[in-house]
């Protein structure tokens, strides 16, 4: 999906034939206003699709109008979709807000639901403004699993990927200086998780005391149900939530924000009195792990407040780095990167001890990380090895590169036409600039000097994110 992201590919063997009917219909009819198509849809699948009473489906996006959190919300119209998630161009009827609302779908049986809250956790963890920050967030229990919605910022300018292809649309090159600042945006947004420290347990969060731990808004000694929401602390503007207060539990059919409906009760996981005292506390036991490997490194288990923790996204490329228009403190025009589609992300440092964990670890990022701007590392991953965040270093070179010649360094024409093998290229580091004079102009030695320095094939010698943002300033002054 292009722009904010997705979870796996194809359809799930869970989906109900309702679900898929009710997205077909509205991926048809998405690019028309949502007026009587949407109720259209509501007719075709009837009111048993709703949940409680004759309300609209609250976990189906195919209505021109549902019900989250105690609030109506309006679908305008398809963004993008992929795999078992949609995004939709949503307004919130009472305040007129447009904003991105993402719809994960996840059957009864498949890993999804975990997935999708590890990206609403990703959301939450990092705090920059190179980072997409979520807005709210919901959790709808359907017949055949669970449905999760993200509130996320809607930028109408779109991401890097749809300006490199206007670019080519239009004929011309992206300004060095322009491309250089986006690109440090999105480098600054990478630090955030490189250098990520965890808080102190006990911090403050919003003005409240709480723990790190998983959100999951349910309060098993009152019965009631509370959402966080990013816009928590006295923000306003685009950061409030956008569903603010409690959300209720009842038969009239609103969403609960965060329900775990017939989950493990929650009081098996307190340890007498002790909760709290370790960050983070013990996690829910998760039953996919009796069925596959944890690769992804995400057990936190015994690491204490302050100590760093470095992330990988695991799947920088253009179309997951969002732009919006912005001015600088002079008051000239720019544009605002920020980082987005934390499906991929995990702990950066993992020690692969066994082949069993070696063929996992390369089958997840097989499925998460995107081949062209995928490093070469996790192509043919060995035992006894180590992964580091350098992965992340090779994707934003690989992103760069694109954003100065329109292609991944491992997409080029030649290897498309000729039926190349991308991964071939990338283990075997085979790239180089391509010949700018038959294009009219020459970006800068200091500008594809970050791009050498990315994409070295050995991880130890790659470049880390402070020297890309040294070298990335220094280009930048090059060309002012």
């Amino acid at each position: 999906m292009s722009g904010y992201g997705s979870l796996g590919g194809g359809s799930g063997p869970g989906d109900s034939l309702v679900d898929r009917v009710q997205d077909a219909i509205f991926a048809l009819t998405s690019s028309m206003p949502c007026t009587r198509l949407g109720d259209l849809c509501n007719s075709l699948v009837g009111a048993g699709g709703a949940h409680g009473g004759g309300e609209r489906g609250a976990g189906s996006a195919a209505s021109s109008n549902i019900k989250l959190n105690g609030r109506n919300v309006q679908i305008v119209k398809l963004l993008g979709e992929g795999g078992f998630s949609f995004v939709y161009l949503a307004r919130d009827r009472e305040s007129g807000r447009e904003f991105a609302l993402k719809k994960i779908r996840c059957p009864a049986g498949s890993d999804a639901l975990p997935l999708a809250l590890a990206e609403m956790e990703s959301h939450r963890r990092f705090k920059s403004p190179y980072i997409m920050p979520l807005l709210d967030s919901a959790v709808i229990q359907d017949t055949d699993g669970k449905t999760v919605y993200l509130f996320l910022p809607f930028h109408p300018m779109g991401n890097v990927q749809d300006q490199v292809n206007k670019n080519v649309v239009l004929g011309r090159r992206w300004a060095e200086r322009e491309m250089l600042q986006v690109f440090k945006g999105a480098c600054l947004g990478v630090k955030e998780m490189h250098r990520y420290k965890l808080p102190t347990v006990g911090a403050s969060r919003g003005g409240a005391a709480a723990g790190p731990s998983m959100t999951t808004g349910l309060n098993p000694h009152d019965g009631e149900t509370h959402g966080e929401t990013q816009g928590e602390g006295g923000q306003s503007g685009d950061q409030a939530p956008l569903i603010g207060g409690q959300a209720h539990t009842g038969g009239d059919g609103d969403g609960v924000l965060f329900d775990h409906g017939d989950e493990e009760d929650d009081d098996e996981e307190q340890d007498d009195g002790h909760e709290g005292t370790s960050y983070p506390p013990k996690p829910k036991r998760n039953p996919f792990e009796d069925r596959q490997p944890r690769p992804s490194g995400d057990d936190l288990q015994g690491a204490k407040g302050g100590e760093t923790v470095p992330y990988a996204h695991r799947d920088i490329k253009p179309g997951n780095v969002m732009i919006s228009h912005a001015s600088t403190d002079s008051g000239d025009a720019t544009l605002h990167p920020v980082l987005m589609d934390f499906g991929s992300t995990c702990r950066a440092r993992i020690h692969i001890r066994s082949r069993r964990e070696a063929i996992a670890e390369q089958d997840v990022a097989a499925e998460r990380s995107s081949m062209p701007y995928r490093a070469p590392e996790l192509f043919d991953i060995k035992t006894d090895t180590h992964l580091s965040e350098a992965v992340d270093m090779w994707s934003l070179g690989c992103t760069l590169f694109c954003m100065m010649y329109s292609h991944s360094p491992f997409e080029t024409p030649q290897i498309v036409e000729q039926g190349g093998s991308v991964a071939m290229a990338v283990m075997n580091g085979s790239w180089k600039f391509p010949d700018e004079r038959a294009e009219g102009g020459v970006y800068s030695e200091a500008t594809k000097e970050i791009v050498r320095r990315c994409l070295v094939l050995k991880p130890e010698d790659r470049a880390d994110i402070e020297e890309v943002l040294e070298l990335t300033e220094k280009a930048i002054r090059a060309v002012s």
